[in-house]
């Protein structure tokens, strides 16, 4: 037996440059999402305001993501990826200047607002692609071998950046204010672009360039529902994000629950970075292929657990613990499923597998913030985000009866 090599994936120079752009553009789209959360509740003070910030995402994200994969599979993928990166680049800077405009010339609230919620919607579009265009990107550039402990790096790094973003953006908030911070993402979209020139063309590995869209599509749901590890792994994955949508209530729960303001909201923000880090490292060095479906779901009950201590906690430091539990165990549960849908999916259909995966987990998260926004109008804030944590819990102990033979999931023969 081969030793495990913690550093596999990094061996591959174009796949250190991959990492970076992602921690820029993951950081980026993060601080972007949080800037936009605190200045809509500033204008606002309504918390289903912040859910439809998630829902102006996420439906251009659904409506597009097959789409998205179906091209994603029949065209070069630097390409696309330097295509999307430079659309990202427009929506920041539009970003920015409305932020400008705001602070100059005395626009009033909603029109702010309509604004704001214009760019969201766009933006979504834009989502569709990238998870397609990275997920079919690692392949491409590292063998298969490395493949989990590639899917370790990419998925510490987006989960790192994707709690360190908002983290920052807090601080930046209130040491610079809503404009410059809008600013920073701009210049971390534009540094990402230039990176991408490092990256060499890849080849087309799909035999059925030219194939109607529609025949293209149902091969691809086709191959996701047929493969039941994938099914049962995106799924579930789903549920936990749909009712773990807590963090997108940290607004709230900073300035009218733990009386914290923008810098402790920065803390909250940090504490799933932190936790993040630590897995960012330690998966590199244990594997995740044995026993890989056992450990997702006890990952996801973990992170059920996190978001109802976060709830019912009204102690500042109990709640950094809790959202530091929650970084932690969202990060095992992404790599384990990144690492199932990397060995599992042949390179032909990547695209597609990945747009599918995006409607489950990455829309998932949009229309969580909108579910946390609309239950905490209807229940409160607190019994929100406790009711999230008990359906997930109740999500992870529906799927350990529904399919017993998940738990048995073993990656390990998928190497060979």
């Amino acid at each position: 037996m081969s030793k495990h090599d913690p550093y596999a994936a990094l061996r591959f120079k174009e796949f250190n440059f991959f990492l970076l752009i992602r921690f820029l553009l993951v950081l980026a789209w993060s601080m972007q999402f949080i800037i936009i959360e605190w200045e809509v509740y500033n204008l606002t003070k309504d918390p289903l305001s912040l859910g439809l910030i998630g829902l102006f995402e996420i439906i251009p994200a659904i409506s597009t993501s097959l789409f998205a994969g179906h091209i994603v599979d029949q065209k070069e993928k630097k390409k696309l990826f330097v295509l999307a990166i430079i659309a990202f680049l427009f929506v920041s800077f539009a970003f920015f200047s409305i932020t400008s405009s705001y602070a100059y010339l005395n626009y009033t609230s909603k029109q702010i607002l309509l604004g704001i919620y214009l760019l969201v919607f766009l933006g979504g579009f834009i989502r569709a692609f990238f998870g397609p265009i990275i997920f079919s990107l690692v392949a491409l550039i590292v063998s298969k071998k490395a493949y989990p402990n590639a899917a370790s790096w990419s998925s510490s790094t987006w989960q790192f950046a994707s709690v360190l973003g908002p983290a920052f953006a807090g601080f930046s908030i209130a040491w610079f204010g809503i404009h410059m911070s809008m600013g920073f993402v701009f210049l971390a979209v534009f540094i990402s672009l230039i990176l991408t020139f490092f990256i060499k063309k890849k080849p087309i590995l799909n035999p059925k360039i030219g194939e109607p869209i529609f025949d293209s599509l149902k091969a691809g749901l086709s191959f996701v529902f047929k493969t039941k590890s994938i099914l049962v792994a995106i799924t579930l994955d789903m549920v936990a994000v749909l009712f773990g949508g807590a963090i997108a209530l940290l607004p709230i729960f900073a300035q009218d629950i733990l009386h914290v303001g923008s810098q402790g909201f920065g803390m909250l923000r940090a504490a799933p970075a932190v936790g993040a880090l630590i897995i960012m490292f330690v998966s590199a060095y244990i594997p995740v292929t044995r026993n890989a479906g056992k450990k997702l779901l006890v990952a996801i009950f973990c992170f059920g657990i996190s978001i109802i201590l976060f709830g019912i906690s009204s102690m500042f430091y109990l709640s950094l613990f809790a959202l530091f539990l929650y970084g932690i165990t969202d990060g095992i549960s992404m790599i384990i499923r990144q690492t199932i849908l990397q060995l599992k999916t042949p390179d032909e259909v990547r695209g597609r597998v990945a747009s599918v995966n995006s409607i489950f987990i990455g829309s998932s998260n949009e229309l969580g913030a909108f579910e946390s926004g609309l239950t905490a109008k209807l229940m409160g804030t607190v019994p929100a985000v406790v009711f999230g944590g008990i359906m997930t819990l109740f999500s992870v102990g529906y799927t350990n009866l529904k399919f017993p033979d998940f738990k048995n999931l073993d990656l390990s023969d998928d190497l060979k």
